[in-house]
């Protein structure tokens, strides 16, 4: 007759996942990029949020494609001079605009 071992099992919970140390690094924007998301110092996370806040609060978003982003007055100098750009462009663009 066979016997089953009975297993415990210690479940773990998950550790919560920390943010990267570069991302919460405050950054400060330029002049171009403090016209949307205000000149203080903040982590880049914070800034990433401001920026989207700004673009949904606005409409900027294209309706059909939403990854691109059409550019008004203020982000079109943050976006070089672009009318629209997709998002991936944008997070490299605001890049060039931080101290």
């Amino acid at each position: 007759m066979a016997t089953k071992k009975k297993t415990t099992s210690a479940k773990k919970k998950p550790a919560k996942r920390k943010p990267s140390a570069a991302f919460m690094k405050p950054v400060t924007p330029d002049a171009k990029l403090a016209a949307v998301v205000g000149s203080k110092p903040l982590p880049r996370t914070e800034l990433t949020k401001k920026l989207w806040d700004y673009i949904k609060k606005n409409g900027l978003q294209d309706k059909k494609n939403k990854r691109q982003i059409n550019a008004d007055a203020a982000l079109k100098a943050v976006f070089n001079g672009k009318n629209s750009v997709s998002m991936f462009e944008m997070t490299k663009l605001v890049s060039g605009h931080l101290e």
